[in-house]
């Protein structure tokens, strides 16, 4: 996903967000038709308790994606992996805080490892408000998503549905004016990738739900993990974002307390005699 908002690197990053928006809108109604779930997007939207739920769970969802298109296109994608690297273990902690969930003794050493290397890099050149930002927005939105009664897919168009009013509208605004728009402006190729942000949005959704329908959760657990290792690779790899020491430690303390909480993870589910996979979370949305 990274590499596919660098061929955007002349667009507007806001405009790519409404674009993402409207198309990805376009896109998930469709696969909730053919796949017998419209409807119940349609119930989400006549409840107003679901209705508010989603409301709140996509203002988070366009920070997000609106600070990652931002991050890969201003050369902080090294940021935005920290921030998805985090993710996991700030689940956790809202798990504890809001939902009751009891917190394991190695649960709690990895997010001591983790706070350990966002303190490191906070102590030379401030806090990463980018990596916390985007780990903060995801994790809320999955605790949302996790109170609202409605399937993914469902709830998917419901929030995309929620954004695209505003989307049409700031679209509209600026194609007024051919100085500040490319989606009226420029050429077919621009034309083409603006248009096809609807389907990198929710293909990978729709993929997801495929694998994890086929692979076990302890596969679906350790696979999550590349979508950060992707963008680190990329960001040091393809883009040329410095790596210094200082940030290398910070990411050496996340890797850590990733082990620790994968070893937990493991250990839980041989415990409960449920499985290698048990217990290990699954995301049924696209973070980026």
């Amino acid at each position: 996903m990274p590499l596919y908002w660098r061929e955007l690197k002349g667009v507007d990053p806001t405009e790519i967000l409404a674009c993402r928006a409207l198309f990805g809108l376009g896109t998930f109604v469709v696969l909730a038709a053919v796949m017998g779930q419209l409807g119940n997007a349609v119930a989400a939207l006549r409840r107003p308790r679901t209705l508010a739920i989603l409301a709140a769970a996509a203002a988070l969802l366009s920070i997000n994606w609106g600070l990652f298109i931002h991050a890969t296109l201003g050369g902080h994608l090294l940021q935005a992996s920290l921030g998805y690297f985090i993710n996991p273990l700030l689940s956790v902690a809202l798990g504890v805080v809001f939902l009751g969930e009891r917190l394991r003794r190695l649960q709690l050493v990895a997010i001591v490892l983790a706070a350990a290397g966002v303190g490191w890099l906070a102590i030379g050149a401030g806090p990463p408000w980018i990596a916390l930002t985007l780990a903060a927005s995801f994790g809320v939105y999955g605790l949302l998503r996790k109170t609202a009664p409605v399937a993914a897919l469902a709830g998917s168009t419901v929030e995309t549905a929620l954004m695209a009013p505003l989307a049409v509208g700031y679209l509209g605004w600026i194609a007024a004016d051919p100085a500040r728009g490319a989606f009226a402006h420029d050429g077919v190729r621009v034309h083409a990738l603006l248009a096809g942000t609807g389907l990198v949005t929710a293909l990978p959704l729709l993929w997801f739900t495929a694998a994890a329908r086929r692979l076990p959760l302890s596969t679906i657990g350790f696979l999550q993990y590349l979508a950060p290792t992707g963008q680190f690779l990329t960001a040091v790899l393809v883009f040329g974002e410095p790596l210094a020491a200082r940030k290398l430690v910070a990411f050496g303390f996340i890797w850590a307390a990733l082990v620790v909480f994968s070893v937990d993870l493991r250990r839980a589910a041989l415990r409960s005699g449920a499985g290698p996979g048990a217990g290990i979370p699954s995301r049924s949305t696209v973070p980026e």
